[in-house]
């Protein structure tokens, strides 16, 4: 079977999203920096609802302690989650402009790296990177939207995650309390939760829906 046309796929989100936010989505642009539990489902989620450019990044490969809450096959482990995602991209959203950087984000190449996208989300799995991003747009990039995710782990209430509006820019998805170190580590259902909370937050933007 041969897959829709643009036009077709196009015509269908319209059908579920109107005219006027499709649109807006097509003609969006957002990076996602980390592609584990939060970046990849974020990236789905994103891909999903038409957005016309994703930049996925990220330096690692797929291994088997990821499969139980990222969005990779046991036949890609091995890969770069680059180029894993974009296979997995491609067959969701196969018009969607999709670039590639397997990279290590730095203060040093930050810059370069994401200066084309006007939405950036911050999906790294460390305290130390995500700290570096988030500090690192807000001082230097204060033009940009930033969705980062704070809190995701273990097994405590859904309804703990929520989204805040930390300034005019920047929001913030997760609990802000749990942490890999406890007992319990990351479960698929609830970093899938944050990672939808991040997604939706970066739609509502899209669309011009700022206030949470």
């Amino acid at each position: 079977m041969s897959i829709p046309s643009k036009e077709e796929i196009y015509a269908a989100l319209v059908e579920r999203h109107g005219v006027e936010l499709q649109k807006k989505l097509e003609n969006a642009s957002v990076a996602v920096c980390g592609l584990g539990g939060l970046g990849s489902n974020i990236s789905i989620a994103l891909a999903r609802a038409g957005v016309g450019k994703l930049h996925i990044i990220d330096y690692d490969r797929v291994d088997i302690s990821n499969i139980n809450r990222q969005q990779y096959f046991l036949e890609q482990i091995g890969q770069p989650k680059t180029k894993a995602l974009f296979d997995t991209l491609k067959r969701i959203a196969p018009y969607c402009e999709i670039k590639m950087d397997n990279i290590k984000l730095s203060d040093d190449n930050m810059k370069d790296t994401l200066s084309n996208e006007g939405i950036i989300v911050e999906a790294f799995d460390k305290p130390d990177q995500k700290a570096m991003l988030v500090n690192y747009v807000l001082e230097n990039m204060p033009d940009k939207y930033l969705v980062a995710g704070s809190g995701m782990a273990g097994l405590a209430p859904s309804n703990m995650i929520t989204t805040k509006r930390i300034m005019k820019r920047f929001y913030l998805c997760g609990d802000g309390v749990s942490d890999v170190a406890d007992d319990v580590g990351l479960i698929s259902a609830r970093v899938l939760i944050c990672a939808a909370h991040q997604a939706h937050a970066v739609i509502r933007i899209i669309a011009g829906e700022y206030e949470i």
